[in-house]
């Protein structure tokens, strides 16, 4: 346990030297052992596989990708001998939606309100992105914090700790707040202020293998006790392996919140406490292999404006 502490710690503080700085250190032999130590990893891909038929909430558009330029169409295009081709594509999708993806501050609003007050009209009020008007420009995702780029990561196997085998939660299944402090009793975790916060409810495997349920109207998925929770631990990030991050259908009612409201969970944690979700993870393989702490890379693209990107993310563990 130690090693894999002091792993991540090095890892974490590495890296984040090198993101905040983008300069190599004057140290050659501590970077050295640093890339060591980092390609001796173990390394867990979190995504899925994306295409056009992956399963997309149904308020979003659908995604679709053609080919623009063929390898057999531009032989000959630069040079009279044909030795050189290419090949690029057109796509067209949601960018906060993808396998996984990551939802920017400015996604949500609240009673007109992004997180700290914005106006959520007025940000929103030039169609070119987030903050384009000049009002809320920090909530887009290009304003994604550099430090939680590489972040401590903590797995809450919640659906292996109450179903005792690998099977996914029912559908709409509520994680309370209970579920979460007992999950991460039994797993011997504790969260700590910062992190981010992976739920595994074992609906991953739908993903590809049901994806007409995993979009369905009922999912199993945190709700309001469990964002509270999440809120109290102080999260910076939260994940997991369904569609919306919260269960569906995302209804509250009185007197668990003030008024009727929907999908509260993502007005909780987003405006009202400016805690980033990412949605559609895979996280069987991570969750088998019972690691539960672990440097976790969140990469979202650089796009302003931005209501979301969706992630090539990955978790790293010492070996052995």
């Amino acid at each position: 346990m130690s090693d894999r502490r002091d792993f991540m710690k090095t890892a974490a503080a590495l890296a984040g030297l090198a993101l905040a700085t983008g300069e190599a250190s004057a140290d050659g032999e501590r970077n050295d052992d640093f890339i060591r130590s980092v390609q001796r990893a173990r390394i867990f891909d979190l995504s899925h596989t994306w295409d056009e038929n992956s399963p997309i909430a149904g308020v979003n558009p659908p995604y679709s990708m053609v080919l623009n330029a063929t390898h057999a169409g531009t032989r000959g295009t630069f040079d009279p001998d044909g030795q050189l081709s290419f090949t690029s594509e057109i796509q067209q999708w949601s960018g906060q939606h993808g396998a996984p993806s990551i939802d920017a501050i400015g996604h949500i609003g609240h009673n007109g309100r992004l997180f700290g007050g914005v106006d959520a009209a007025a940000a929103t009020s030039d169609t070119r992105g987030i903050g384009r008007s000049g009002v809320g420009a920090h909530l887009d995702i290009a304003h994604y914090p550099k430090e939680l780029l590489v972040n401590r990561g903590v797995l809450l196997d919640v659906a292996r700790f109450l179903q005792k085998n690998d099977q996914p939660l029912p559908p709409a299944f509520n994680i309370t707040d209970e579920h979460l402090a007992e999950t991460a009793r039994h797993q011997g975790v504790r969260i700590r202020r910062g992190d981010t916060v992976l739920i595994r409810t074992g609906w991953g495997r739908l993903f590809t293998d049901d994806p007409v349920t995993y979009k369905g109207d009922n999912a199993a998925g945190v709700g309001v006790a469990g964002a509270r929770f999440l809120v109290k631990a102080k999260a910076r990030v939260v994940g997991n392996d369904t569609l919306t991050f919260e269960v569906r259908p995302p209804l509250a009612f009185p007197p668990e919140v003030p008024l009727f409201q929907v999908f509260p969970v993502h007005m909780i944690l987003i405006p009202d406490n400016g805690i980033n979700i990412i949605e559609n993870y895979f996280l069987e393989e991570i969750a088998a292999a019972k690691e539960y702490e672990f440097l976790l890379v969140v990469p979202p693209l650089k796009i302003r404006g931005g209501t979301g990107s969706a992630l090539r993310s990955f978790a790293m563990v010492p070996r052995g």
